[in-house]
This record gives structure tokens, sequence and C-alpha cells, in this order.
């Protein structure tokens, strides 16, 4: 029993050693093939998690492996930091993604989004880094299929289309402002039109501009983040068990490799 759990580190850690490798090496090949800032944003971040998962694994193996007991202490140490961590964050991410959710509009297929429905902390990231992430939304083309679709969607057509969030809140003006609809990015101003949203007056038929500055832009961004954060929170409880198991499999390696060496030291 004592090996068992020696050689079952050993195994956990070669496994992760072996997939911190291709994270490595996305993250060069983003930075050498990187043309948006999206991308180029992305390859620290990714070269750094897997530098993290290579070093701690090779601690865990060589220590589990080979005795080593002061590695097996600094990779148990940094298996219950990375379990405390996970468990903030999956806690902090239920909390900021509770509050926000589209409107649905009558005789619509899409909803509306209004920044002001998000979480403050949420908003306030967002547009402190807005230009950035702008310029990430424009090189996306997310608008693409709507100004592909310039002269071939009648109005009624429109209406009825399940637009994403990104879509609705960047591709297109608000419901508030009634603007008349030529085409799914191109809109006219009328009589009737109304320009207390200020949405209304950063709209723009140029299909570089259209409504990337809008707040319902950062709203369906936003809308994104909770989705997605909601996902990584329930991966992150499944993760959570997991290290956890690991981690009480390490101490057993631990105090095994401590007994096996005092057994040396004092025969």
């Amino acid at each position: 029993m004592m090996r068992v759990s020696n050689n079952l580190v050993g195994i956990l850690n070669i496994i992760t050693f072996l997939i911190s490798i291709p994270i490595i090496g996305g993250g060069i090949w983003l930075s050498r093939q990187a043309d948006t800032e999206c991308e180029r944003f992305l390859e620290k971040p990714v070269i750094a998690l897997g530098v993290f998962v290579m070093l701690v694994s090779l601690a865990g193996l060589i220590g589990s492996c080979c005795r080593v007991s002061w590695l097996l202490w600094v990779y148990l140490l940094v298996m219950f930091l990375l379990i405390v961590l996970i468990f903030c964050f999956t806690i902090f991410a239920f909390v900021v993604t509770n509050k926000g959710a589209g409107q649905a509009l009558s005789g619509k297929g899409y909803k509306e989004y209004r920044l002001g429905d998000y979480s403050n902390w949420l908003t306030r990231r967002v547009n402190n880094h807005w230009g950035r992430i702008q310029s990430c939304l424009q090189d996306s083309k997310i608008c693409k299929t709507l100004i592909d679709d310039e002269s071939s969607t009648k109005v009624e057509d429109f209406y009825k289309k399940h637009l994403s969030a990104l879509q609705s809140g960047c591709c297109k003006p608000s419901n508030d402002c009634n603007f008349t609809y030529v085409s799914p990015t191109n809109w006219t101003k009328n009589s009737t039109s109304s320009l207390t949203n200020p949405d209304c007056n950063l709209w723009s038929n140029d299909p570089n501009v259209l409504c990337y500055s809008c707040e319902s832009c950062k709203a369906g961004l936003l809308d994104n983040i909770k989705s997605d954060w909601k996902r990584v929170a329930v991966l992150n409880i499944i993760f959570l068990v997991f290290l956890i198991v690991v981690y009480s499999v390490g101490c057993c390696a631990f105090r095994n490799t401590r007994r096996d060496n005092s057994y040396k030291r004092y025969p």
C-alpha cells in the first residue's frame, strides 16, 4: 500500500507533465502567429499556465518516485493553495454571475441587453478594458453573417432571427431608437426615432463601427461572460473533487516517503 500511493502520484504527474507540453507549444504558436490584439493577449497566460503545470508535475513526479520528501512537501503546498484558489474562484464566479439576463421583446426572436442589469464588478472590468475588447470583437467578425445578408433579409424575417447576445448588442441599434430598417446592419433615423438611449447616437451604418462602442455591446459581452463563467464554475467543481483526491493520495505518498527516509536514517 505504501508503494501504491507513490506510484499513483507518479503516474498522475506523468500525465499532467505530458499535457503541459502541448499547452506551452500552443502558447509559443500563438506568439508567432498572432495577428490580432486578442491572440497577443492570450499567448503569455497560456505559456505561463503550461510552465506552471510542468513544474508542479515535475515536483510531484520526482518527489514521489525518488522519495524526495521536501519536493513532495512543495508539491502538496502548491496543490493545497490551488484547491483553495479554485474553491474561492468558484464561489466568486457564482456570486458575480447571479445578476443579469437578456430582455425579451414582443414580436422579436432576439433579446436586448442592458449594461445596468449585470454585476457592477464585471461591468467595471469590461469598461476599463473596452478598447482592447472592442478591437477583439471587430477582429472576430461577429457581425459578418448579418453584413453578408445585406439585401436578402426582409424586415419581418430579421425580427424573427435568433441573434446571439453579441450580435444583438453590437450589430444592430437598440430597439429604443425606433430606427427604420433597411438591412440587418443598415438603419436610418426617421421622425419617430428616439435618442433618449445614448446608444442611438453611437450607432453607425459603417460595417467597421456599427454599435461596437454601445453599452448594449458591452452588455452582450457580459451576458456571454456570465454564461461562460457559470460553465467554468461547474467544471471547477468537478476539477476540485479530482484535486482533493490527488492531494489525499499525495499526502499518503509524503507520509510513506518520510517513513522510508527515517528507516534509512535509523536502521
